[in-house]
Order: C-alpha cells, then structure tokens, then sequence
C-alpha cells in the first residue's frame, strides 16, 4: 500500500513492475488511464497506488531499476531499449493497424516545454554590493514519473552571493527532494562569520525571530517539507553550535565552508535514518532519503569570484564569447564515474589492492552504480551489519523491500562512496557571458560547444542567417526546403522562448541529425507515453545564469 497520507487511493492491477507514470508535465494518450492521467502512480510490488500528494515518492519494491544509474538485471533487459532505437520505435509505428498519426501542435509542445520555466532578474544593487549576474533561466522535462531532479536558487542575505544548483535523484527522487531543500542552508551556515551565528543561535534561544539566512527563488511546483521542516532544523541548529564551538577567529575560505556544508548534510542524512523517528511517516521519509541518492552541481558566484562544487556527474560550463564573436564552452566540473580516470584511481586508492578487479564492473562502482560520488546511498556506505539492522527495525514498506535488502556484490570494506564534492574556482572575466549548470540528461543529447553557441546565440539575438551546414550529409532538395522551412518558423512568435532553458531544452530534444530543431520529432519525443519516454533520455534539469560584463570589467579594473 502506499504510505502517502491521504484518503484517496485507489489499487491498480498491473501485469509488470514497468507501470506507465502519468506526469502534469507530459500528457499521456488519451485511451491510457483517463480518470487518472493528472495524477501520480507509484509501483509497490504488483499494484500501483494513485496519490494526490504530488510531493511525495513513494518506495517500490523495483525502485532500484526505475533509474539507468542502477545496472538493470536480465529480466529487466528487454525494457532497456538504447536510446538510438527511437527511429525505429518511430517508423514502427507507421505499420500500426490504425493509419492516423498522433502530433502536438506547436502551441502544444510550448505548453509541455514551459510549463516548469522560471525566471528571475537580480536587482542591480543588492543591498550589499552591485551584482555580477543580471538574471538566470531555469526549466525541467521530465522522463520519470514523479522527475528524480530537482533544482534549486537562492540569495544570502547574511553573507555576500547567490547561490543555484541542480540535483540528479536516482532510485526515487527523496534524496534529491532532500538535498535540494537542504544544502544551501548548509552552505550558508558555514559560510557566516562567528558573530553571526551566536546572534541566531541566542534567538532560538531566547525564542525571537530568526535573521533570515536566504531569500529562494523557485517556480510554484518547487516543493518545501513542510512535514519534515522541523527535523531539518534541529539537524542545521546541531551543525551551527558545533561552528561556534570550533570557531579559530579566521574568516571562513569558500571552498572549504562548500566541502564542509556537502560532507555535514550527507552526514546528517545518515544519523537521521539511523537514529529514526517516533512519527512512522518521518521515520520512512528519513530512511527513503538514506536509501535513495542524488548528485549535487552548485554554483557560489560572489561579485568575480565563481565557485562550483560538484558531486557525480552532473555538469557546469561557461559559455565564452570570442574577440571574434564565436562561442566556446569551459568546463567547470568534471563527471565523477568511470570515463574520469582520475576518480577511479581515487576508489582503487582508497580500498585493498584485492578488490581492484570488483569496485568497477560495467562502468560502474561495484558493477551497480553509475556516479562515483552521490548523497544518500547508504547501501554503497554502511556496513552490512548496519543496513540489516536498520532495514530490520524499520516499518515494514522498508523490509519488505527487496532493493534494501539486497546486498551490493564483493561488499567488504565500505564506505564505497562519498559525498564530498570536488570545488574548482574561476575568476569571471568580461567575456564570460553565461554560466549553464544542468543534470547529465542534457550532456547526454548535446555536446557542450553546441551547448555554448545556442546559448550564445539566444542571449545575443543572433538567429541562424549564414548558408545553412550539412555536414556531408546527402540532402535532397526537399529537404533543404524543410530546413529552410524551421529556420523561417522559428523566428515566428510560435518558436520564441522567453527562457534560454527552455530553448536549450527545445533543441536538446528536438534537433536533428543537421542541428536544428524538428517540430515533428520534437513533437513525437513529447507524445511518448511515460514508459516508453524514459527509455530514449533522461530527465533535464537546466539552470541558466546570465553574467554582466560591464560589473564583471568594473571589477577587473578595481583589482588592476
């Protein structure tokens, strides 16, 4: 049964683990549970549970197998299509018995692109100083159902700086909810001189009103735990009174308040699913946040002074602009998996020689795990002994559950996995126009140089007008008339976004083997019923910052 509070739950035969999920965000065909289609349904053995607590991620007993993060097991294998297989999915269907062709309308697919676009313009003085960004986009499209990303943006309003970051969940979204909600109070906290922290900590004390430590900047469907709320704050109060107690008088560097504020949350994300609660709802909501996972990609921009810290493989890229007007991509983070040799050697450096041949199988940790670094997790950090203890004394939704019991092979000398985030600094110059932060269902359809001119492209006002490129491909002339055809409609009000995530979304989805968006492809990656979306992209989860160059050279000069 479903632990969602609420009375509406309606029991749902189904005949595999691979329930199709309804989603707000992407329609389903309208013969496909019509009653339900706006709702939510989560997988709990052989039936599936409706819930109108959208917010809420119920734990399946396949949850393990609801994310490509985890290696599927062979009688999963068949629902792991490849992604390049979506022609054929597409020309298949042209031999279905029934001739009529289902396609979105362009203001149809807008209204699925955008309806998670957020938007916000920094105010050019902040109180404090004159802000080096002058706005940020950010959207999400989901491919699970609930989305296992999350994304979040926030102001300090105790210390100078704003802060944004993505969140890639797998195996539910609990652990990316969690974090999302978390982390900045974390890095914020650490970040506050020791008069500061004395100043909240007799508030609470005394019971007045608490300094307001962040200003959010979040779409309507941006959740907040309300339930979970007061949990959250005795953790961060446990986190402050030991920085006053270890306070050394020095001012508090950057990097080291963003490793501290990761390591500490996951942490405390760890203690609380061992210790537990006496209220049965936050006690399973603790230990799905424990079981569960996510990555964590987080920007700190502070006047010239950008800072990302990032765990797994989520990604941060600079978009450049050349003297000559081109666009070109830095990286700011490096994936934390099995292409990155550096952070294999990392894991091989931190266990017995013995297990060389058993921590990377398939690449991934333990021949399981795709991120190398994560929150949450525990079964790739506890002990044995622990996670049976744990799952033993838990409620029965958790040891009924044969993903947390299930033992990760060649398990002998954890932890296998960190949170601990790995922190680069760049000092932003004046043709440092943008900075994109965005989960791997982006990277994993665009490479970051196209990533760079779109963006470019978009901000500046620059359409596509130079001869159009095919890249040797053999073009008929009907279709360099198509081409020619997109190229005049997107500059149509219908192909306008407002948002440059959405537009990077837009083409992420859309483009075609030339590089320009498709409305009838586009249209048919949007159409795909939720269990069939899932096998061909991931979710995407961007987050667009726009710099001011004007600020960014102001400040340049005044170093000089």
């Amino acid at each position: 049964m479903c632990v969602c509070p609420g009375p509406r739950r309606i029991a749902i035969p189904v005949r595999s683990s691979r329930l199709p999920l309804l989603s707000d965000a992407m329609p389903a065909p309208a013969h496909l549970f019509p009653l339900i289609r706006n709702c939510e349904i989560s997988r709990i053995g052989s039936t599936a549970c409706y819930c109108h607590h959208k917010h809420l991620c119920c734990l399946s007993s396949h949850f393990a197998h609801s994310h490509f993060r985890y290696a599927p097991q062979k009688k999963f294998a068949a629902l792991y299509r490849p992604k390049e297989h979506f022609n054929h999915f597409i020309h298949a269907r042209d031999y279905a018995s029934t001739p009529q062709r289902f396609y979105l309308t362009p203001p149809q697919v807008n209204s699925i692109l955008k309806a998670n676009e957020y938007s916000f313009k920094v105010p050019e003085f902040d109180g404090k100083n004159v802000s080096s960004i002058l706005g940020f986009d950010s959207n999400q499209l989901p491919a699970n159902a609930p989305i296992e990303d999350r994304r979040s943006a926030a102001t300090c309003l105790q210390t100078r700086g704003m802060l944004l970051g993505v969140f890639d969940g797998h195996a539910g979204c609990a652990c990316a909810q969690a974090v999302s909600e978390r982390l900045f109070y974390y890095i914020a906290v650490s970040l506050l001189p020791h008069e500061t922290l004395l100043e909240i900590e007799n508030a609470v004390e005394s019971g007045r009103a608490l300094l307001p430590i962040l200003q959010w900047h979040k779409h309507p469907n941006d959740y907040f735990s309300k339930e979970a709320s007061k949990l959250y704050f005795n953790s961060l109060r446990t986190y402050w009174q030991e920085l006053i107690d270890l306070n050394s008088g020095e001012t508090t560097d950057v990097r080291e308040a963003l490793i501290n504020a990761f390591k500490r949350l996951d942490n405390d994300i760890s203690l609380e699913a061992q210790v537990g609660d006496p209220n049965s709802f936050l006690n399973y909501l603790v230990l799905r946040v424990a079981f569960s996972g996510s990555t964590a990609c987080v920007a700190h921009v502070d006047g010239v002074d950008l800072h990302i810290a990032n765990t797994g493989d989520s990604r941060a890229m600079l978009g450049v602009q050349e003297e000559d007007g081109s666009w070109s991509a830095v990286n700011l983070s490096y994936d934390h998996n099995a292409q990155n040799e550096h952070e294999v050697e990392r894991v091989k450096m931190e266990h017995p020689k013995s297990e060389e041949k058993s921590l990377v199988k398939q690449d991934r940790l333990l021949g399981l795990l795709m991120p190398f670094r994560a929150f949450g997790d525990v079964k790739f950090k506890w002990s044995i002994e622990l996670q049976k203890r744990v799952v033993e004394s838990g409620p029965d939704q958790l040891n009924d559950n044969e993903y947390t019991k299930f033992i990760p092979p060649n398990y002998y000398t954890p932890p296998y996995l960190t949170a601990e985030p790995e922190v680069i600094h760049h000092k932003l110059r004046p043709q440092d126009k943008f900075l994109v932060l965005a989960t791997d269902g982006l990277w994993e359809t665009m490479h970051r140089q196209d990533v760079a001119r779109i963006v470019g492209e978009y901000l500046t006002g620059v359409h596509h007008q130079q001869p159009i490129a095919v890249g040797g491909y053999k073009v008929t002339l009907g279709q360099m008339h198509g081409l020619l055809t997109e190229r005049r409609a997107r500059i149509s009000s219908v192909f306008e976004d407002q948002n440059a995530a959405t537009h990077l979304i837009r083409h992420a989805v859309g483009n075609n083997e030339f590089g320009t968006v498709d409305h009838e492809r586009l249209s048919k990656m949007l159409s795909l019923p939720e269990e069939l979306a899932r096998m061909y992209r991931d979710d995407i989860t961007i987050i667009v910052v726009q710099f001011n160059s004007h600020v960014i050279g102001a400040y340049q000069n005044e170093e000089l």
